[in-house]
């Protein structure tokens, strides 16, 4: 209770700061760096284009000699024949003014300010009288976390805790999201669905570097523009970096962990006319070690068995992630991209497994002892291709893009599994098994999407998609036969299997906003199949769900006083992934027995969500949430008894079934506070409460009130030293609904027995990093950061059933301590690799004072 109460002291401490903190402007502020962008295009009153007119920007400076205001040239150009023109690497800082002359028309004067920082100027007529726009307001800072109406945006780009980390280290440090010991992430205690770059993906956190990630887009509510798949969890965008500064730069990483874990990473940009060009390698090492205890009392076995385990894991291995990517800039307001993603990995873990059992006989206890070795190697292969077109029209806001994306990766899995008998420390028996496995993955969208502004700032947002997921999987099982000194094919323990899953969906959304009220509404329409094949036992599985309606509605409302409330409806849906479909029964762990069903149909979740937000001066920012989440047909965990094909014996088998309903209701609270300018806090906490109703099969899960809470504190000290410290801590829960994994995660990758019997107790962790930045700009910096201090992210976890009881505890990886080094590079210079050609009175037009 005291680290409950510390918690919570110190969350209400970050929260009445915000009253106290620094005086300054309004709103945010964003570094004023040379970041703006204009571009447009110059015509006659006919419509016809303006070359070479002359298009130069010009700010007021103090001219010290003078002691007065004057207009300074910062840059300048010539139109194309086209009439369109482009300036760069603008000053964020203004106001600025923009000038066209031209011979025959009178000079064109516009006021320009930002952001947004990449600004289309639209068709600029020129007539006999100037027309003066009306510039915008200048914003601050680029905040911590940006609210949209359907979305929260949090930037990690400068998150030093995740430096050398992989984008789970990330999650780690993002309000609203809780990883767990394995890497499952779960967004309001569910499981969300992963996206790259606005895309689905099939890539796991641990296969994403952290240093590629520029910020996290937490959707807890999408609207019906987004994929109605997901559930009840929502969507985690993770946004990657992207330079797009005309010249070249980029940055070089590496670093090393406790154990001697290598990682390194290089990015590079050029940028230049009309192409941009990015490169991204990254590798990591991975020296992982995991320890965990099981002890389970099985009372319904003839007789009754206790058993105790003891387990040890190493992990080594490591993965390669690139990205090359090209953008094609046709026009000012056309661009084409092209990107490839390539990945590939190697792991290699091993286990001990020290198995004490206890049985009760009528005539006393019979105690047993067995090892079991185990070694795999598992090595996995990625490709990606993302094609894109985008298209600005002349009117703000107005837009079309077509995308096509395309993710494909193949697997090979072989697994050794050797287990002695002991009777008075000598071996009495010896059990081995081989598992050979592999498969593959395609999965392809393509999608188009349009948005159309109106007057009175009423805009239209229409689309299609189309997804298509083929999966492939063989399962070789083996024991050996000591008779016949070979291994022989289990064929009943044995799968080949192959699946297809195709979604096909439309949308429309209307958003508005009338003077301080806003809203969206939107109606998305989806239909899917599913065929799936046993190919070794020629049996066929089918499945077709019809069109399905999934509308949202988003309500927003801006108060005095910089407070705005929001309100939001969606309809959502979750199908059942293909683990969870393929009737394969896993007995590689005696206890962990796995089998997947067929039979599930899709669960429907509707949510309503409330929120407050209040931003106080100095960039301090509150949000409070209410949320309640309703699901029929949810899938979760169920524990069955089975005939085990290896043995012939009866067992106990994890398989999943469609509940009657679930729900899930609870608050959230979220703070960011700049509370000096060398401290910025962050808290986090989220109060829920969950039940599911499976009553159709004789059980139910109580409801429980949980909390999960989160802080983050980072402080600017002197010398360019900058520290990060960040706690979490979750209260005792119910277990996770489901991982979205199907638990083939081969021998004692534990998972829930079921997910509405048990629970998992309380735990905290907290990170620590401490960064030295130097050389000219701090282009160079060193980070120290130890994950887990107190080894004390552990999971414990009690489940139940009609069958047995069983404790479980695991610790990963505790007290990880890296060591990184990063540089950054470049020359950003306009005229790099300029063409000379530039037109009569241009020449060094790029070197006015900037």
């Amino acid at each position: 209770m005291q680290k409950i109460y510390l918690f919570i002291t110190l969350f209400l401490l970050s929260m009445s700061t915000q009253a106290q903190a620094p005086a300054g402007a309004g709103g945010p502020r964003m570094p004023m760096g040379n970041n703006g962008h204009i571009y447009g295009k110059v015509i006659d009153p006919d419509g016809k284009p303006v070359n070479y007119a002359s298009v130069i920007i010009l700010q007021n400076r103090m001219d010290t000699v003078a002691k007065k205001m004057k207009e300074v040239l910062l840059k300048g150009a010539l139109t194309k024949g086209n009439g369109e023109f482009s300036l760069e690497e603008l000053p964020g800082r203004g106001p600025l003014k923009l000038r066209i002359t031209a011979t025959g028309y009178k000079t064109y004067d516009q006021a320009v300010s930002f952001p947004p920082f990449d600004k289309d100027l639209g068709n600029i007529k020129l007539a006999v009288s100037t027309t003066q726009l009306q510039g915008v307001t200048v914003a601050g800072t680029k905040p911590i976390m940006q609210m949209d109406i359907d979305k929260k945006v949090f930037n990690v780009e400068k998150n030093i805790v995740s430096a050398g980390g992989t984008a789970l280290d990330v999650m780690k440090n993002v309000p609203s999201v809780n990883v767990d010991i394995d890497g499952n992430v779960t967004l309001r205690n569910s499981a969300p669905q992963l996206y790259i770059d606005g895309r689905p993906t099939t890539l796991t956190l641990e296969q994403i570097p952290a240093d590629a990630i520029e910020n996290v887009e937490v959707i807890t509510n999408p609207s019906a523009k987004y994929d109605a798949s997901g559930g009840s969890a929502g969507i985690l965008n993770i946004v990657l970096k992207k330079n797009r500064k005309t010249g070249y730069n980029g940055n070089l990483r590496a670093g090393v962990d406790k154990r001697g874990a290598l990682n390194g990473g290089a990015d590079f940009n050029l940028r230049q006319d009309k192409v941009n060009i990015t490169a991204s390698v990254m590798g990591n090492q991975m020296k992982g070690r995991t320890t965990g205890t099981t002890e389970r009392n099985n009372f319904s076995d003839n007789p009754p068995t206790l058993i105790n385990q003891d387990n040890a894991n190493r992990t080594n291995g490591g993965f390669v992630f690139g990205k090359l990517g090209l953008d094609y800039f046709v026009s000012n307001r056309t661009t084409l991209s092209i990107a490839g993603i390539k990945v590939h990995g190697e792991m290699n873990p091993t286990e001990i497994i020290d198995i004490n059992s206890d049985s009760l006989y009528k005539e006393g206890h019979r105690p047993g002892y067995s090892q079991r070795t185990s070694s795999s190697n598992n090595k996995f292969n990625a490709n990606g291709l993302v094609l894109g077109m985008k298209h600005l029209f002349p009117k703000e806001g107005e837009e079309l893009t077509a995308d096509f994306n395309y993710f494909g990766g193949k697997s090979d899995n072989n697994s050794h599994y050797n287990t002695n008998h002991y009777n008075n420390n000598n071996i009495v028996g010896n059990d081995m098994q081989q598992i050979l496995g592999g498969g593959s993955i395609s999965f392809m969208t393509i999608q188009t999407d349009y948005v159309k502004p109106f007057a009175n700032k009423l805009k239209l947002e229409t689309g299609l998609r189309a997804s298509i997921r083929d999966t492939k999987t063989n399962f070789n099982n083996y024991t050996y036969d000591h008779g016949k000194q070979d291994y022989v094919l289990i064929p009943a323990a044995s799968n080949n299997y192959k699946n297809s899953d195709n979604v096909y969906a439309a949308y429309v959304s209307l958003s508005n906003t009338i003077h301080n009220f806003g809203y969206k509404v939107g109606l998305r329409a989806e239909s899917s199949d599913y065929t799936g094949e046993l190919i070794n036992l020629k049996q066929h599985f089918k499945n077709s769900y019809p069109v399905s309606l999934f509308p949202s509605l988003f309500l927003s409302q801006k108060l005095k006083q910089q407070q705005e409330l929001q309100i939001s409806y969606t309809r959502r849906i979750n199908r059942p992934n293909f683990f969870q479909l393929i009737p394969f029964t896993d007995s590689t762990d005696k206890l962990n027995i796995t089998k997947g069903n067929p039979g599930l149909v899709p669960e429907f979740t509707q949510s309503v969500e409330m929120s407050y937000l209040k931003t106080f001066k100095g960039n301090n920012t509150f949000l409070a949430s209410i949320y309640y989440k309703h699901t029929d047909n949810l899938i979760t965990r169920y524990l069955t008894k089975e005939t085990d094909p290896v043995s012939g014996s009866e067992l106990l088998i994890n398989t999943y079934i469609n509940a009657n309903s679930s729900y899930s209701t609870g608050a959230e609270l979220t703070t960011m506070n700049t509370l000096t300018k060398w401290w910025t806090v962050t808290g986090n906490v989220n109060i829920y409460n969950s039940k599911i109703n499976t009553s159709s099969v004789g059980q139910s899960q109580d409801a429980m009130w949980s909390w999960f809470g989160k802080a983050n504190s980072t402080f600017k000290l002197p010398a360019s030293f900058e520290i990060q410290l960040t706690g979490t801590y979750q209260s005792k829960t119910n277990l996770p609904v489901n991982d979205n994994k199907g638990g083939q995660g081969g021998p004692m990758m534990q998972q829930s027995q079921n997910a509405s019997q048990g629970y998992i107790a309380s735990f905290y962790g907290v990170d620590a990093a401490i960064k030295k930045s130097f050389l000219k700009n701090n282009a160079a910096s060193v980070t120290l950061s130890v994950n887990d201090i107190f080894r004390s992210r552990k999971t414990d976890q009690y489940s139940e059933s009609p069958y047995f009881t069983q404790y479980y505890s695991r610790l990963r990886d505790p007290q990880m301590i890296r060591l990184n080094f990063a540089y950054r590079f470049g020359k950003i210079d306009a005229g790099l690799f300029k063409r000379k050609n530039m037109g009569a009175g241009m020449q060094g037009m790029s070197e006015v004072i900037q």
